[in-house]
């Protein structure tokens, strides 16, 4: 996705939000989105493939000041460490553009050598290193929750060609922003908990990484044999990978261009895994969407791209009955097909209810191929809810049918979409731990 139409538009979503390094895109849905830690031996970046070039210097536009809303949460049960680094964050949040402008400064005036490793232009960039300081502040207690985030991160950060002595650089300098803007907080106590902190998050990742080179590679190429329009914006893509690329229905990936350079963007795979090996990808040209415009609109047939590795966590659980509700907005439709294929392919016919949203009749550039499936599978049914037909945006339109108290959620669409959808099926009653999607702040972004 190249949209926060969950991963299948342009979302600019970062890859699982970066933890401090060159990022791609959750968003986000999510996003779009690494570090090679070779363990000790580390080797270096890897080398542009052919057809590939340095990135273009352009002028970026100004980036949009990062307005990260924070207020501290309840202290009970939190460990010393963790109410220092949310303290720092409190006092930091009204000045974090500053903060991030700043870290990169350091970074790259202190370590020119790790200049390289980023795109051209950061301006869709500079914001996830707060993403990332809120997601660890967030949860810096929660050892599960944060290390499989930071695991994430850390195998998705190898096709970036970062390594591990990379790490210790990132640190230096993400502590000489926050000296400098969380003055009044900042002291050695403050301190030691952020050295902690990023030692342990530092490490996990390494090591994910590390773990990671033993049975993938960084990145993986991939032909495009097949290229449709399916909108003036909207185009279908088919691309061969130069070895098998292992992933589930329901997951995504990060693609990079030849025309963009070290700019990476996430899309869903629009189909289950296929006897033959093809990947299928939903692209939506957005405004000032570097990748989904190329992807879109001058990709051609036997192009080369790059694909990162597959990633998220919204696939079908084949242990249980449920049936599934799936909600898919715009080029969100792409996983939800996928989910369709998978549960169709494993042979246990359970009901699958599917809510296909779009602003009109001729954004819904995948209903006649949804119907076809509709026709094929008796356990299949199919709506399409669009703006101009109905008062109901999609996820209210929800609430018109079930009861969904039998079934697992699918959320899958443009940020706002994935909000608003959790919300209502909240409403309806099934509860968060049945509600599937990627998490939008990792995965989305508006913008490119």
């Amino acid at each position: 996705m190249d949209t926060p139409t969950t991963t299948s538009g342009e979302s600019g979503m970062s890859d699982g939000g970066g933890w401090f390094m060159p990022h791609r895109d959750p968003s986000a849905p999510p996003d779009g989105d690494q570090a090679t830690p070779e363990g000790a031996d580390a080797r270096a970046a890897p080398a542009l493939p052919q057809g590939y070039s340095a990135a273009p210097q352009i002028d970026a536009p100004a980036p949009q000041p990062v307005r990260v809303p924070w207020s501290a949460p309840a202290t009970e049960g939190v460990s010393a460490d963790a109410l220092l680094i949310r303290r720092t964050m409190t006092e930091i949040g009204p000045v974090a553009d500053k903060v991030t402008s700043y870290f990169y400064a350091l970074l790259f005036v202190r370590h020119p050598e790790l200049r390289s490793l980023f795109p051209a232009a950061m301006d869709t960039q500079r914001d996830r290193l707060l993403r990332a300081l809120l997601m660890a502040a967030e949860h810096l207690d929660n050892t599960r929750v944060l290390v499989d985030h930071l695991q994430n991160l850390g195998r998705g950060h190898r096709k970036y060609g970062t390594r591990a002595e990379h790490y210790p650089a990132v640190g230096e300098c993400l502590l000489g922003a926050l000296s400098k803007y969380a003055a009044i907080v900042w002291n050695p106590e403050t301190e030691a908990a952020w050295v902690r902190a990023y030692t342990t998050i530092s490490q996990v990742m390494i090591d994910a990484a590390a773990a990671d080179e033993l049975r993938a590679p960084a990145w993986w190429q991939a032909e495009i044999v097949a290229h449709e329009l399916r909108t003036r914006d909207v185009a279908v893509l088919t691309v061969r990978p130069d070895q098998p690329y292992p992933f589930l229905a329901g997951q995504y990936t990060s693609v990079e261009t030849p025309w963009w350079p070290r700019v990476w963007r996430h899309y869903s795979f629009a189909s289950a895994p296929r006897p033959d090996g093809l990947l299928t990808f939903h692209v939506k040209a957005v405004p000032a969407g570097w990748v989904s415009n190329a992807l879109a609109h001058r990709a051609r047939p036997g192009d080369v791209i790059r694909l990162g590795p597959p990633a998220g966590s919204m696939t079908v659980d084949h242990t249980t009955d449920s049936g599934l509700l799936c909600l898919g907005g715009g080029t969100g439709i792409a996983p939800v097909k996928a989910l369709v294929e998978d549960v169709a392919g494993y042979g246990r016919h359970r009901p699958v209810e599917v809510f296909y949203g779009a602003r009109t009749e001729h954004d819904l550039y995948a209903i006649e191929t949804m119907l076809r499936l509709q026709q094929r599978y008796s356990w299949l049914t199919v709506r399409a809810v669009t703006d101009q037909q109905s008062r109901l945006r999609l996820p209210d339109a929800v609430r018109g049918y079930g009861p969904w108290n039998e079934y697992d959620a699918y959320v899958s669409g443009p940020p706002a979409m994935i909000r608003s959808g959790i919300d209502a099926l909240r409403d309806v009653g099934i509860p968060p731990s049945r509600i599937r999607h990627d998490v939008v702040e990792e995965r989305l972004v508006v913008a490119d």
